[in-house]
């Protein structure tokens, strides 16, 4: 399979240089979202742009890689604006999938997905450990 990586602090961009994503690729693609996901990737955009065919093998290798992204509190994003692949994505039901039309809006997404994350995180620690946590409050103070 021929592609491009390129990593960011936030983010790895997988930009494919094929028509499709088939039986004979999708253990390609696999691979390399294993790979970046050891190097501590959760975010990882991919680049659909020069995708036209997509078959189960390649559903199932999106299905797993957006399970490894959301168990990192991260984002799969599939960039396309090909209907056809969008449809198919859609048909497949992935949980949380996320669909862009462009990388820019893409990137956006993966800053506030992070943003997101880093406000919830900072919400909980304010109930375990700050003002609400003391347990000494009235019902009517929460």
């Amino acid at each position: 399979m021929e592609f491009k990586v390129e990593k960011n602090e936030q983010y790895a961009l997988i930009e494919l240089k094929e028509t499709s994503l088939t039986q004979e690729n999708s253990v390609d693609l696999e691979n390399v979202v294993r790979k970046l996901f050891r190097e501590g990737y959760g975010n990882m955009i991919v680049e659909f742009n020069s995708i036209e065919e997509l078959d189960g093998f390649g559903i199932s290798v999106i299905r797993k890689a957006n399970k490894i992204c959301l168990n990192e509190l991260g984002l799969l994003i599939i960039v396309t604006k090909n209907d056809e692949i969008i449809d198919q994505l859609d048909a497949a039901k992935i949980e949380d999938l996320t669909v862009m039309p462009t990388v820019q809006e893409a990137i956006d997404a993966v800053y506030l997905n992070e943003l997101e994350n880093d406000f919830q995180s900072d919400e909980d620690d304010e109930y375990d450990h700050g003002e609400y946590g003391d347990g000494g409050g009235k019902e009517e103070d929460y």
